[in-house]
């Protein structure tokens, strides 16, 4: 069939410096990641904010839907299954630390790393799987050095970066709860766990 996409890239901006720069999503976890929508609104971004904020918009820019927000998020997972369709998400955010201790990650990776997917070269390389985000990462893609696919490495005091990336999972427990009280459970458990 015609134009239906074997890639979907999802894209979002991590201002505490926990999410990996790519990651593999199982149909489940695109489907929780499809209706959390998760990005930072940073300074010099949006007007009056001042430090990074965290922000899920549904769908990703909570466009006018006459439906429940699960029943697209089911159909995205069908037609997945369907055509054999791969979900990467993408973390153009920060790396080394959050916002104003780490930096923001190297265009040209992100780059690489879209080519990849796009590609099919990512499905090469060996995937460990993020306890914490539950999702699988890629531990070598050409054009970007190993250690940035594994943001923990990138941090001086690992610790930190445990504890940072536990408080962003909780984030997206809290949201889940919150917004989506319907949500299949075997959907919600394919996303982020802080404990």
């Amino acid at each position: 069939m015609r134009g239906v996409p074997k890639v979907v890239i999802m894209l979002t901006a991590d201002a505490f410096g926990v999410l990996p720069p790519i990651s593999r999503l199982s149909k489940d976890a695109a489907m929780y990641h499809f209706v959390s929508g998760f990005t930072s609104k940073v300074a010099g971004t949006e007007r009056g904010i001042t430090e990074p904020t965290p922000t899920f918009s549904t769908l990703f820019g909570e466009p006018f839907m006459p439906l429940d927000p699960m029943f697209y998020a089911k159909m995205f997972g069908e037609r997945m299954e369907k055509y054999g369709t791969r979900v990467y998400l993408i973390n153009t955010g920060w790396t080394g630390g959050a916002y104003g201790e780490g930096k923001r990650i190297n265009l040209p990776y992100t780059r690489a790393m879209v080519t990849a997917a796009l590609n099919g070269d990512i499905e090469k390389a060996e995937f460990k799987h993020h306890d914490i985000f539950n999702v699988d990462v890629p531990q070598h893609i050409d054009g970007v050095p190993d250690i940035v696919l594994n943001p923990r490495k990138t941090w001086k005091d690992k610790l930190a970066y445990d504890s940072q990336a536990r408080k962003l999972a909780a984030m997206f427990e809290e949201n889940a709860a919150k917004k989506y009280p319907n949500m299949e459970e075997a959907v919600r458990e394919a996303g982020p766990h802080s404990k």
